[in-house]
C-alpha cells in the first residue's frame, strides 16, 4: 500500500527531549524518536525535521535577563544546533543516514541550507535535519518549520508534541477538555487556540500547508499518521 504522504516535515519542541528531568537531553527520549523517524523512512518516506531549543536555552534564560533580544535570539539558535547534533548522532546510530544543514554558517559541524541541495538529500533517501531556525533573530523554531517545509515542498507539517492533538482547552489542566479532529486554520485564529506562532500560521495557511499535531511519545503515532493516514492527532485544513 502506497504511504500517505512522500515528504513530510516533523516539528519537534526542544522540550519534548527533557523526558522526566528537568534540563538537557534525556537519551531514552532522544533514541525513541530516532526509532520513530527510522520506522518511517525505511518505508520511502522522505524526511526533513526542525527541533527546538527550549530545553536547553530555557536553563540558561536567567543569565539572559536584560540582554539584548538579538543576542538572546542567536543563543536560541545555538541551543537548536546542540539538539540538532543530539538526533543526528541518534539517527545515525540506528544506521539513518542524515545531513545536517544550518541557516547559519558553522561547516565544521554542519552544511550551509541550500534548497537545491535539502532536496537531492531527500531524493537520496537521507533524513536532513534543519539547525539554527531561520538564522535571524525575532523567528521561533515554528516559523522555520513552516518556512523550510514550503521551500522544500513538503506535503505536510506533523508537529509532535506531549498531548495527542488540539483541545479547547489545555488537556493537561482540564480533564474535561474537547479534542477536535480535524479544524479549520480560521477557527483556530478565531478561538486563539495555541497550535504555532502567528508568523509559522500565516505562512502556512498563505501556502495551503496542512498541520498535523500528534503525541510524538506514543510509539507508533508518527508511522501512522505518515504511512497508513489513521487519524491520530489533529489536523489543520484550510478553506
Amino acid at each position: 500500500m502506497a504511504n500517505k504522504y512522500k515528504r513530510i516535515l516533523l516539528k519537534l519542541s526542544g522540550e519534548a527531549l527533557l523526558g522526566n528531568q528537568g534540563h538537557g537531553i534525556d537519551a531514552d527520549i532522544l533514541t525513541q524518536y530516532a526509532n520513530e523517524i527510522k520506522s518511517v523512512q525505511q518505508e520511502g518516506v522522505e524526511v526533513c525535521v526542525v527541533i527546538g531549543g527550549g530545553n536547553i536555552f530555557r536553563g540558561v534564560k536567567g543569565a539572559t535577563e536584560g540582554m539584548d533580544r538579538v543576542q538572546g535570539d542567536y543563543m536560541g539558535m545555538l541551543a537548536t544546533m546542540i539538539n540538532s547534533m543530539a538526533l543526528q548522532d541518534a539517527l545515525e546510530q540506528q544506521g539513518v543516514k542524515t545531513r545536517l544543514m544550518s541557516a547559519i554558517r558553522m561547516e565544521a559541524i554542519a552544511e550551509p541550507f541550500i534548497r537545491r541541495r535539502a532536496v537531492r538529500h531527500l531524493e537520496k533517501g537521507r533524513v536532513v535535519i534543519f539547525g539554527a531556525g531561520t538564522g535571524n533573530p525575532y523567528f521561533t523554531t515554528d516559523t522555520a518549520g513552516a518556512l523550510r517545509a514550503i521551500e522544500i515542498e513538503a506535503d505536510v507539517i506533523l508537529k509532535g508534541t506531549r498531548v495527542n492533538g488540539i483541545y479547547d482547552t489545555d488537556p493537561e489542566k482540564n480533564p474535561d477538555a474537547k479534542k477536535f479532529d480535524v479544524i479549520t486554520g480560521d477557527e483556530v485564529l478565531k478561538q486563539r487556540l495555541s497550535v504555532m506562532d502567528l508568523t509559522a500560521f500565516t505562512l502556512c495557511r498563505e501556502n495551503n500547508t496542512p498541520i498535523i499535531v500528534f503525541n510524538m511519545n506514543t510509539e507508533g503515532n508518527f508511522k501512522k499518521i505518515v504511512c497508513s493516514g489513521e487519524d491520530v492527532g489533529t489536523t489543520v485544513v484550510w478553506e
